[in-house]
């Protein structure tokens, strides 16, 4: 049993018609999240997935970063949203982001910037404002 826990919290997502439109990433995410599980507890790490009763609706890449948040009490990581855990998105690939994410919360949270830094138009989109 692995003795550390990174949570990786996904909020509900609803599309409004008419709005922009990403593939349906569910699948990808499932196989990705399998694997990150297993490789993770090689290191002592255990991830859990969370489904959020929260709704967000998603009308553009940011707001689907922004409905996934990544937490990790032993490393000092609180709830925060995947944008502001990747800073900026080379591929908007929500998959790969979310690894990516995931990867710097276990294994370099120092360079994750904590919610209190001194950005002043930060809102977590991915673009590395």
């Amino acid at each position: 049993m692995a003795d550390k826990i990174l949570d990786v919290v996904f909020f509900q997502r609803i599309w409004p018609a008419g709005e922009w439109q990403y593939a349906d990433p569910t699948t990808g995410l499932t196989k990705m999240l399998t694997e990150m599980k297993e490789e993770l507890c090689r290191f002592g790490i255990q991830l859990r997935c969370i489904e959020e009763e929260f709704v967000s609706e998603i009308r553009g890449y940011q707001d689907l970063l922004n409905s996934m948040r990544v937490v990790y009490p032993a490393a000092g990581i609180g709830s925060l949203p995947l944008g502001r855990v990747i800073g900026v998105s080379k591929s908007l690939d929500i998959v790969e982001d979310l690894r990516r994410g995931i990867n710097r919360v276990a294994f370099a949270p120092e360079t994750v910037e904590p919610s209190e830094g001194d950005k002043i138009a930060c809102h977590d989109c991915g673009c590395g404002c």
